[in-house]
């Protein structure tokens, strides 16, 4: 299996991950006049709670640091588990932040595709809020979604199978708003999307780099805002809703629920695609200064694809530079000031490929591509590397957390685990947080990898054992990640929450 590793905010949110946490005190005023203040204190809180709650995540793991983390608040000080989903699908793709919930795409039987959104209220009585599945869902799915202005993005297809598409959904409802088809051999969405200048960008296996406007769709051969073609969508649910009351009214034992195969079904305006059949993209693309960065992989079975990580020019796709590379990027890029931080690695998610796996990570100039530092690794990177605190932070299939020097490259301090890492960190304030191929996760210390705490999810109570695959989220102070069963013939998985 391959890596399972409008929108100019997304600037923003690299100014974002640098800003101070958005945690308010209210403090307690002793002089009377200062009283009558703390309601509308704590109204204006709220208001502005209710707003952090709807930030967007516009890229895989939030931002081109990759810390999973878009509030940088810190994360749980103790391994209190909050509550957990159980499921039998088997969850590959990092979660995600989508306002009160938590979405995240699982594997089911013969590889049919789930996508959930769960609640993140820990005394929710009904922890789906909504979840897509066949018919609406025909392809497997192990991509993470982006996240922005209340619309979600994601790709489905995998290494297996060929054909894909590229969906958006509304994000309270879960209502589909366009599909993009991709056809082609060897062709699936694996990586995250990426919503940059009113765009959004997404590698497509050997379909190459997609450039797409979200914004302007055609149906029925007319070209129209995404808004117009929204309120079509939503006339014609509440045109099939108010059918199905009146068929419950005449004969409730044949009224059929409306079905959203009978909605429009948009198409946006691919503005261009570039490396069709020349380049493989599983990976999630980087976006820095109207750049577009692509890390591409070259398959040895197949004959396919070019080893190397390129920079394409945002509006066009037009090649900037090309540096080949050793081994496959399935980790994806990441973006630090003028740095560009890419993992490889000699294998995939393949667990019993892992005593043989080696790795690197490498350091590359962002304006020329010249390799600024890069280190061989007795263990693939497959998941992106974090940057936080002048630290180049990465897993290894070898077991080992690694930090290194953002400036030359020199290893700060590794941690040694009693297990391969698939998934990479998450990291908040001082503390990051790593899940192994045994199901355990370690809190370290940032600044030194001392291991803080760890919990064993298979031996805690209620939890399944399992592997994690997909890399751990941090979202207002919590903890989310997820397992799978892929090769241990276990059938239970989770969705597990920590936090206070």
């Amino acid at each position: 299996m391959a890596s399972v590793g409008p929108f100019q905010r997304t600037t923003a949110h690299e100014h974002q991950r640098n800003a101070p946490s958005s945690s308010f005190i209210v403090h307690r005023f002793s002089p009377p006049c200062f009283r009558a203040f703390v309601p509308s204190c704590l109204l204006l809180i709220c208001l502005l709670a209710s707003v952090a709650l709807a930030a967007d995540y516009p890229t895989n793991r939030g931002s081109s640091a990759r810390t999973g983390n878009i509030d940088n608040q810190p994360g749980p000080k103790s391994p209190t588990i909050l509550w957990t989903f159980a499921s039998t699908d088997h969850f590959i793709a990092s979660p995600v932040p989508s306002d009160n919930s938590i979405l995240i795409s699982g594997l089911g039987t013969f590889n049919t595709a789930a996508f959930y959104a769960l609640s993140t209220d820990p005394a929710s009585a009904d922890r789906v809020l909504w979840k897509k599945s066949a018919p609406y869902l025909r392809q497997p799915m192990v991509c993470a979604p982006a996240v922005f202005s209340g619309r979600i993005f994601f790709g489905d297809g995998m290494h297996q199978t060929d054909g894909a598409t590229l969906h958006c959904l509304q994000a309270s409802t879960g209502r589909p708003l366009w599909q993009f088809p991709v056809p082609g051999n060897l062709v699936h969405l694996e990586g995250s999307p990426t919503l940059a200048n009113n765009r959004v960008y997404i590698g497509g296996g050997n379909a190459g780099v997609l450039c797409i406007d979200p914004n302007r769709v055609a149906l029925e051969g007319k070209e129209m805002p995404l808004d117009a073609a929204q309120a079509l969508i939503d006339a014609k649910w509440k045109q099939l809703l108010g059918q199905y009351e009146a068929d419950k009214k005449k004969d409730p034992d044949f009224a059929i629920p409306p079905s959203e195969d009978a909605l429009p079904k948009p198409q946006p305006i691919k503005l261009w695609q570039v490396g069709q059949d020349k380049l493989h993209v599983d990976s999630s693309l980087a976006i820095a200064n109207n750049s577009v960065l692509v890390s591409s992989a070259y398959l040895d079975l197949e004959k396919v694809g070019d080893r190397a990580l390129y920079c394409l020019d945002a509006n066009t796709g037009v090649t900037q530079w090309r540096t080949p590379l050793q081994l496959n990027p399935w980790a994806g890029p990441t973006v630090a000031g003028n740095l560009v931080l890419l993992g490889s690695s000699s294998i995939r998610f393949d667990p019993k490929d892992i005593p043989n796996a080696k790795g690197q990570l490498a350091a590359f100039d962002l304006t020329t591509g010249q390799i600024k530092w890069s280190k061989d690794l007795p263990g693939g990177v497959i998941s992106p590397v974090a940057v936080a605190d002048s630290l180049a932070i990465c897993t290894g299939t070898d077991g080992l957390v690694r930090a290194f020097s953002l400036t030359d490259g020199q290893l700060k301090w590794s941690y040694k685990a009693n297990a391969p890492f698939f998934a990479g960190p998450a990291v908040s304030a001082d503390t990051l947080y790593v899940a192994d191929l045994k199901a355990v996760v370690h809190a370290l210390s940032l600044k030194t990898g001392q291991k803080l705490w760890s919990l064993d999810l298979a031996a805690a109570p209620t939890i399944a054992p399992g592997m994690v695959y997909g890399s751990p989220l941090i979202h207002h102070g919590r903890l989310y990640l997820a397992t799978c069963n892929l090769e241990t013939g276990q059938q239970k998985t989770v969705v597990v929450c920590i936090g206070q």
